[in-house]
């Protein structure tokens, strides 16, 4: 083994220590639900971590809302808390397909590489994982004061974007966006089920 990817592995394993009383207290919680593998999307650092048999096996960069984090419906934040993939839509769709309604318009989205540049719409594009909260309260159901905070009514998705500039800094209007070869490939990685924790930190 090279030293290169000595260091590799050893940032791997430290990445993931990070997040290893999270994954344990997830199983705890939820003892029923066998998972195949675990994202973690991180809003502080505009990272999606994957992390499956304990051990971080990609990571890639994201955009989360411009609005900030949030679960109540119409707050265009993005929600916090454990959720899993409800459904997946455009398999075999091809890459940068616009999405609307979850249905591909078999248009094909000019994706802008520049920081600078903003689309003139909130495109989905190439690939869509939707979210359904779990912790109810929280992204389920109402909250305490009967504010709809319900991820899967609020369609909040993991998406492909046309803007691919923008990623790695806040810019969505409450999913969790990415670059549109990577969430082709967390779209195969991943199935429905699966644990998607969104946090903060």
């Amino acid at each position: 083994m090279s030293e290169s990817t000595d260091n590799s592995s050893n940032n791997k394993q430290q990445k993931y220590n990070r997040f290893k009383s999270l994954i344990n207290d997830l199983k705890k919680k939820f003892p029923h639900k066998t998972q195949h593998i675990i994202a973690i999307v991180s809003v502080s650092e505009q990272k999606l971590y994957l992390i499956n048999d304990n051990a971080l096996v990609k990571e890639y960069m994201v955009s989360t809302a411009e609005a900030g984090t949030g679960n109540q419906s119409g707050s265009y934040k993005t929600p916090l808390g454990i959720h899993c993939i409800a459904e997946k839509f455009g398999e075999n769709a091809p890459i940068a397909s616009i999405f609307k309604a979850r249905k591909n318009t078999h248009q094909i989205a000019k994706i802008l590489h520049d920081p600078e540049i903003r689309s003139d719409q909130d495109n989905i594009t190439s690939r869509i994982l939707w979210l359904e909260g779990l912790e109810e309260g929280l992204n389920k159901g109402s909250d305490k004061e009967q504010n709809n905070v319900d991820s899967y009514s609020r369609y909040i998705y993991i998406h492909g974007t046309d803007e691919e500039g923008l990623l790695g800094q806040i810019a969505s209007h409450g999913c969790v966006r990415m670059a549109n070869h990577d969430v082709i490939e967390l779209f195969d990685l991943m199935e429905i089920g699966d644990f998607v924790v969104i946090i903060e930190d």
